[in-house]
């Protein structure tokens, strides 16, 4: 290995770490207490060596969203593959697709809760919905696509049908997560949600 692939390997190591680490940071104690001060103490580099990779909060926090959509673009993907819905009959399938897919983007939230608030609620930076969006944000929407776009009904954009249903599970997991939605009823909402948007 040449000196300057040594230097890149080392590099990528000490982002992945910032990155990591103010993951960590974040959901045990809130984004609030992610700062460079304590990301430098916390990894026993120098303010100056983290600002080197990353100029400042608000371009960790993209770094976590940009983490964190390739995370769920996967676990959405996981869900909806043809094994996890193999026990819905063939005529049932679309619907129990649709259902996992709901499920998966709950579970992220619920289960990641910095993370989805890097990826949507705070500023990293990114740009969405424009030419210049990241990849791994484009691959998030594309995961619900793929399922979604099946079931959007004639004459419905399925791009625009998928963007309605997203902020529908967007509102779920905000809402619930604020403590506005009782927990008991997740699984009706997402029945509910299923039975009167998509098209199956």
């Amino acid at each position: 290995m040449s000196v300057q692939e040594r230097k890149e390997r080392e590099r990528a190591g000490r982002e992945r770490l910032i990155v990591a680490t103010a993951r960590e940071l974040a959901e045990q104690q809130g984004w609030d207490a992610v700062t460079t001060r304590r990301l430098a103490e916390r990894i026993e580099y120098s303010q100056p060596v983290l600002y080197s990779h990353f100029r400042g909060k608000r371009e960790i926090i993209g770094a976590v969203a940009l983490e964190g959509a390739a995370e769920m673009a996967g676990a959405l993907r996981a869900a909806t593959s043809t094994s996890a819905t193999a026990t819905a009959t063939a005529t049932d399938e679309p619907r129990a697709r649709v259902v996992a897919l709901a499920r998966a983007y709950l579970d992220f939230a619920a289960d990641n809760p910095a993370v989805y608030d890097a990826m949507f609620q705070l500023d990293g930076g990114l740009a969405f919905a424009q030419e210049d969006t990241p990849e791994p944000l484009k691959d998030a929407f594309a995961a619900l696509l793929e399922t979604l776009g099946e079931v959007a009904g004639d004459d419905v954009h399925p791009a625009l049908f998928t963007e309605l249903f997203w902020a529908s599970l967007h509102g779920l997991a905000t809402l619930t997560r604020a403590g506005r939605l009782p927990p008991e009823d997740s699984e009706r909402r997402v029945e509910l949600l299923v039975d009167r948007l998509a098209v199956v």
